[in-house]
C-alpha cells in the first residue's frame, strides 16, 4: 500500500474497500502503490486527448466504461495499451503511458483466467495516456462490441461513466483529483 493511500481513501472510500469480484471470483482491495509489471494482468486508461478529454467507451450491452483489457501472452503493458486503445477507442498512444493506481486481485480459482497471467494474486492497473481518437473502434471479433467512443471534459466523462460503472468513474475522479488529467 501506498503512503498516500488513507488520505485518498477519505475522498474515494468505496474505490478503496475492499471488494468481492463475482465473475473473478477475487478479492480486491485498492491502492496508489506502483505494481510490479510482471504481475499486471489487466490495464484500463484514462486516454486524454490533446484537447484534454477523457475518451469513454459504450458498448452494444450498455456498459461504459474506460479502454482496456486484459493483457495477452509476452505482451509489455506498453503494447497493451495500444492494442486496447486501438480495438475499444479507436484511438492511437501519442505518449507515455502513466500508472497512478490499482485493484489488487486475490483469486479464489484454483486455476488462473488465462494460462499466461499471475496467479493467485494479480494486479488491474489503471494509467493515464494520451491519446488521439482516429477512426472507430477496431471491435475483434473475440472483444466486445464498443458502439460509442465519446471524448468528453474530465468531469462529465465521470458523469457518463458513473451511470453504469461507478467505479471507472472514481477512478478518473481520482485521476483528476491526483492532477493527472
Amino acid at each position: 500500500m501506498s503512503d498516500d493511500d488513507a488520505r485518498w481513501r477519505e475522498h474515494f472510500p468505496q474505490l478503496f474497500a475492499e471488494a468481492h469480484v463475482g465473475y473473478a471470483d477475487c478479492t480486491t482491495g485498492f491502492t496508489t502503490a506502483d505494481a510490479p509489471d510482471h504481475l499486471v494482468s489487466r490495464l484500463h486508461l484514462v486516454a486524454v486527448t490533446p484537447q484534454g478529454h477523457v475518451v469513454a467507451c459504450r458498448s452494444e450491452q450498455g456498459w461504459r466504461f474506460l479502454p482496456g483489457g486484459t493483457r495477452e501472452p509476452e505482451e509489455t503493458l506498453q503494447d497493451l495499451a495500444r492494442r486496447e486503445l486501438l480495438e475499444e477507442a479507436g484511438a492511437v498512444l501519442t505518449g507515455s503511458v502513466r500508472h497512478f493506481a490499482t485493484h489488487v486481485a486475490d483469486s479464489n480459482r484454483a486455476q488462473p483466467f488465462r494460462p499466461h497471467l499471475p496467479h493467485p494474486r494479480t494486479y488491474w492497473s489503471y494509467a493515464v495516456a494520451e491519446v488521439e481518437v482516429t477512426g472507430p473502434p477496431g471491435n475483434p471479433p473475440d472483444g466486445e462490441r464498443v458502439v460509442e467512443v465519446l471524448a468528453l471534459p474530465p468531469s462529465e466523462a465521470a458523469e457518463y461513466l458513473a451511470l453504469h460503472d461507478p467505479l471507472h468513474a472514481d477512478v478518473l475522479r481520482l485521476a483528476i483529483a491526483m492532477g493527472h488529467v
